[in-house]
């Protein structure tokens, strides 16, 4: 399989709830590697306001004419200003 195949792929949990679909594939170029897939389209169910999500290759548990992750967080929530001035304070 190229890479190029993986984009526009419908991505789903291992429960067989809709993700979203591929729009883009990052390569770890020093490994040679998938390293993670942006997800675009994503389920709002899943991931606030329904943005893109990059999900780490490990994740993917199969490819075929779909991928199934073997994992993906319940909620997908973006950062609040307070959360991250939070963090960065520790």
């Amino acid at each position: 399989m190229e890479v190029t195949d993986f984009i526009n792929l419908p991505v789903y949990t291992n429960r067989g709830i809709y993700v979203g679909e591929v729009r883009d594939v990052i390569i770890d170029v020093d490994e040679r590697r998938v390293d993670k897939l942006v997800l675009t389209n994503t389920r709002k169910e899943m991931v606030e306001q329904g943005m893109d999500v990059a999900v780490p290759y490990r994740w993917v548990s199969a490819v075929g004419d779909i991928i199934i992750l073997s994992y993906f967080p319940e909620k997908v929530e973006i950062p609040r200003e307070e959360e991250e001035e939070e963090e960065e304070e520790i």
